[in-house]
Parts: structure tokens; C-alpha cells; sequence
């Protein structure tokens, strides 16, 4: 009988540079998506800091809840909790393989991520859309065009639809380069599915069981990247928006709003961060690659929230440039995290066979789903 890693073992060579170089064009596309991000938000950032607003259109005020050393105090204080807070969040699911229980292949991750998912679908609608339309709906700016056009909707309808355009393309790509090869079926070293594929070569009788090994793993290959597509798409639209929120509160002086959006900011936070927490586990990535996902989700809003503190005195959240920035970058992300929530989260999961073979399983999770999105809506009140 033929050794199905005798054969494996003559293509070594191709393999392995086959791997390392979708492993850089993966590295370098991550890279660009990050310094992309970077470079806008900093091209926006002179602006919306010089930017002068009407008087009437001034939101400071002098009253008994205006104290900015007070006010400071408290940012400072919410830098450091909603930083724990994201930490955990995002790192709890990340060593759920150290508890049995919280295994991704166990009913109660399934259960744990469809409350978190519910989490993330309330931010899009509940959070970032309204504030959106507060902004580019705000007297402060001219009837012609804003009053004139949903802006709003539109942006966010469009950045669903690039979503969906990324998702697409990129598997697309990858399935055009590995169609009719016998090396798609190759998975990561870092991939626990290597183990699976091993041990049904090692017991497989003949050639048969060897192809449907091969199509077990090219179709685990496949899940693999689009879990890895979800997990960088969902990393970016939470990105933005944190950074857009931790700005605005650094910026604010009104202890009576800082005070309970810091509670609020921490329940989203944390819960958020499990969502892209179980996404980021799912994509069985590296371990420097889950730490910098994870580095940059905890610490965009507690840099917002410094960058908010330093432009302070000169940052007008009711100026006309910085009403349209911020309104656009909402609509986007808003559009963004509803689509994932929505397509890549909850119907992946409903649809899928695990729920749809468990109707308990499945009006449990739907529960968890309407959970999760009600708490947050329920915050919606503060933040």
C-alpha cells in the first residue's frame, strides 16, 4: 500500500513556498490596511483640530456640570478601565482552549458569541448609526447638500457593499490560486486542523479515504480564510469607531456625560471584544498576529480618549468640518459592523449546520442574540 506522506513529502519544496508566499502577500496586505487607516485618520486629524465653529453651534458650557479638572480626572481614570476592560473582552475567548467548556466547537462559545454578536449588531444601529445622523443632520451645517440628501444611509449602504466586495474578492483570489491543485488541501502548521488531517491520512484505506481527506481540508482551508477575512474586516470598522468615540470624549469637559459613558464604554467594550475575540480565535491565527489584533482593539479608544485630552483646546466637536468627518467615518463603520454582524456573524452561525441540527441550540442563541442586542440598546440611553 502507497504512503500517502511518502508522496506528500516529494512536493515539499513548492509547498512550503507556495505557503510563505501567500504568508507575505497576507502580512503585506494587513500592513497596507493598517497604514491606510493610520495615514487618513492623521490626515483628518489637523483638520478637524483647527476647525472654528459658529457660536451657536458651540456645545461647551459653563454650567454646574462643566469642571475640567474634574473632568480630567475621570478620562484618566476611564484610559486605564476601559483599557482592562478590552483586554479581557478580547483575550477571555483567546484562551478558551485552556477551558473545555469555552472550546469553539462546545454549545457554550456558540451561545457566548451569539451574545456578543447581538453586542456588536446594537453598535452599528443603536450607537453609531443615530450619532451619524445627529451629525450630518446638525443645523450647524449648510441645508445645501446635507439637509438635502440621506447621507447617512447612502454612506452606510455603501460600505456594506464594500464589505461585501472585499469578503468576495478575497476568496475569490484565493480559490483561483488554488483551484484543480492537490496542494489547497495544505493547512497552516499553526492550524489545529493540521492535526485532524493527519490522523485521516495516517487511517485512511487507500486512495479513497486519502481524496476525502483532501476535500475535508480544502473545505476547512476555505472556512480558515474566510474566518480570517471576518476577523480583519470586523477589527477595522470597531477600529474606527472607537477611535471617533474616545475623541469625542477626551475632547468633552461635561462631568455629568463623562461619568456614565466611562460604565457604558466598558460594557461595550468588553463584550465587543469577545465577539472579535471569538472571530480572532476562529481564524487560528499566529500567535503575534492575535496580539496585534488584539493590541489595537484595546487600545484605540483609550487613544482617542488621550488624543481627545491633548486637542482639548482647540478641537470643536460643533464645527462644520469636524461634524462632517465624524458623521461619515459613523455612517461607514456603522455600515461596516451591521453587514459583519449581520452576514458574517449571525447568519454563519444560524445557517450553518451546528444550530441547524439543534433546535434548542439554535432558540437558546437566538435568545443570547436578543440579549446581548437589547443590553446595548439599553445603553444607548448613556453613550
Amino acid at each position: 500500500m502507497c504512503n500517502p506522506n511518502t508522496k506528500s513529502n516529494q512536493h515539499l519544496p513548492t509547498q512550503k513556498r507556495k505557503r510563505l508566499k501567500k504568508k507575505t502577500m497576507t502580512s503585506k496586505h494587513n500592513q497596507t490596511l493598517i497604514l491606510t487607516l493610520a495615514f487618513s485618520l492623521l490626515l483628518l486629524l489637523p483638520s478637524l483640530a483647527l476647525a472654528t465653529s459658529p457660536e451657536e453651534c458651540e456645545t461647551a458650557t459653563q454650567g454646574a456640570c462643566h469642571n475640567k479638572p474634574k473632568a480630567l480626572r475621570l478620562k484618566v481614570i476611564a484610559i486605564v478601565v476601559i483599557l482592562i476592560a478590552s483586554m479581557l473582552g478580547v483575550c477571555l475567548p483567546l484562551f478558551s482552549r485552556s477551558v473545555p467548556a469555552l472550546h469553539p466547537d462546545r454549545k457554550l462559545f456558540i451561545v457566548v458569541k451569539a451574545f456578543a454578536s447581538g453586542v456588536i449588531l446594537a453598535t452599528g444601529y443603536m450607537h453609531v448609526l443615530p450619532d451619524s445622523f445627529d451629525d450630518l443632520q446638525s443645523p450647524c451645517l449648510p441645508d445645501t447638500p446635507w439637509h438635502q440628501f440621506p447621507f447617512t444611509t447612502f454612506v452606510a449602504m455603501l460600505a456594506a457593499i464594500l464589505t461585501l466586495m472585499v469578503d468576495s474578492l478575497m476568496l475569490t483570489y484565493y480559490n483561483r490560486n488554488h483551484k484543480g491543485s492537490k496542494e489547497a488541501a495544505i493547512v497552516d502548521h499553526e492550524s489545529p486542523a493540521q492535526e485532524m488531517s493527519n490522523v485521516m491520512h495516517g487511517h485512511g484505506h487507500g486512495g479513497a479515504m486519502h481524496g476525502h481527506g483532501g476535500a475535508v481540508e480544502g473545505d476547512e482551508k476555505v472556512t480558515l480564510r474566510r474566518n480570517r477575512v471576518i476577523a480583519q474586516v470586523l477589527e477595522m470598522g470597531i477600529v474606527v469607531h472607537s477611535v471617533v468615540i474616545g475623541l469625542g470624549m477626551g475632547a468633552s469637559q461635561n462631568v455629568c456625560t463623562i461619568r456614565p459613558l466611562v460604565a457604558a464604554l466598558c460594557f461595550h467594550q468588553f463584550f465587543e471584544g469577545m465577539g472579535l475575540g471569538g472571530c480572532i480565535l476562529q481564524a487560528e491565527y499566529g500567535i503575534k498576529m492575535k496580539s496585534i489584533l488584539a493590541f489595537f482593539f484595546a487600545t484605540t479608544t483609550p487613544f482617542g480618549i488621550a488624543l481627545g485630552i491633548a486637542l482639548s483646546n482647540v478641537y470643536r466637536d460643533g464645527s462644520p468640518t469636524a461634524l462632517i468627518v465624524v458623521g461619515l467615518l459613523n455612517a461607514a463603520s456603522a455600515g461596516l459592523l451591521n453587514y459583519t454582524a449581520l452576514v458574517d456573524l449571525l447568519a454563519a452561525d444560524f445557517m450553518g449546520p451546528k444550530l441547524q441540527g439543534n433546535v434548542r441550540l439554535q432558540l437558546v442563541a437566538l435568545v443570547a442574540v436578543l440579549l446581548g442586542a437589547g443590553g446595548m440598546s439599553l445603553m444607548a440611553k448613556w453613550a
